[in-house]
């Protein structure tokens, strides 16, 4: 038997396209294109446009920005997509999305890269789309959260014996009288969890898809999940989630994170096997 952890992957939706220039200062964004048709519940809380310009000005300036990004994504170090994801599209209660960016992977010009993702701007693109069953990812998100911990707890120092000393629960010495500041290696108390982590080389299991749901304007809707995924819904839901709707996938093994909480996947960066699916965006879920 093997075991593995459920996530719910609802679908991406391609907010927009940027392109970075490397400089001596580091990088610096080089353009930025929107999508047009952007969904009522995205655009309410991720709107790209500047609220002290009119609608005219807004358009205008939009239209001269996609005219001169193909030229400009030659030049461009990198390209990057802007994607939005919407938590209610997985049954969650959260309204406001999840707005980040991904790179494009692949091989080809940075002109085929820019044309491929001007297709697929303002478009959803769904797990399936992007990773197969067996391929190898990285996932990144926030652990648990432990609240302050103590040095033995959070550091795994050794307690100290019986009546040695006024406490146990602490070191026994922060460092020497000379230099008179304490080391950066010296164990302490503080923060405890809540970090962000990236776990390497998991194996995709199941890849699926749980029917069509409540289609909306240009993709899934928001407002409601897809009918329950048959066969890996337990009776009752998944504890402190409920029932999978819509596209999932089964990892091997376990992830970083907690129930309800955002995982970002990527393609192996490490021992990568080769891909399952064409080139296409890195992180979806």
């Amino acid at each position: 038997m093997v075991l593995g952890t459920v996530l719910a992957t609802p679908p991406a939706f391609v907010l927009g396209a940027r392109g970075y220039s490397a400089g001596h200062g580091g990088r610096r964004a080089s353009f930025d294109v929107r999508a047009e048709d952007v969904p009522k519940e995205i655009s309410k809380y991720a709107d790209a446009r500047g609220s002290r310009r009119g609608a005219a000005d807004a358009a205008a300036g939009e239209a001269a920005a996609r005219e001169a990004a193909p030229g400009l994504a030659e030049k461009a170090s990198e390209l990057r997509a802007v994607l939005a994801i919407s938590p209610r599209a997985a049954g969650l209660e959260q309204k406001r999305p999840y707005v980040f960016e991904s790179a494009v992977a692949g091989g080809g010009s940075r002109a085929e890269r820019y044309e491929y993702l001007a297709g697929i701007l303002g478009k959803y693109v769904k797990i399936g789309q992007v990773f197969g069953e067996g391929a190898g990812v990285d996932a990144a998100a926030i652990t648990k959260g432990k609240g302050w911990q103590g040095v033995i707890q959070r550091m795994g120092a050794k307690r100290k014996q019986h009546k040695s000393r006024k406490t146990v629960r602490e070191l026994g010495s922060l460092g020497p009288i000379s230099p008179q500041y304490v080391m950066y290696t010296v164990p302490r108390a503080g923060q405890m969890g809540f970090h962000q982590r990236t776990e390497y080389n998991k194996r995709v299991m199941v890849v699926g898809e749980a029917g069509e749901g409540r289609p909306g304007k240009g993709g899934p809707r928001a407002r409601g999940p897809a009918a329950p995924a048959e066969g890996v819904n337990p009776p009752g839901g998944f504890k402190h989630f409920g029932l999978v709707g819509g596209d999932y996938m089964i990892l091997k093994g376990s992830v970083p994170g907690t129930y309800r909480r955002l995982v970002k996947l990527r393609r192996a960066a490490r021992n990568a096997a080769p891909p399952s699916k064409p080139s296409v965006l890195e992180v979806v879920a």
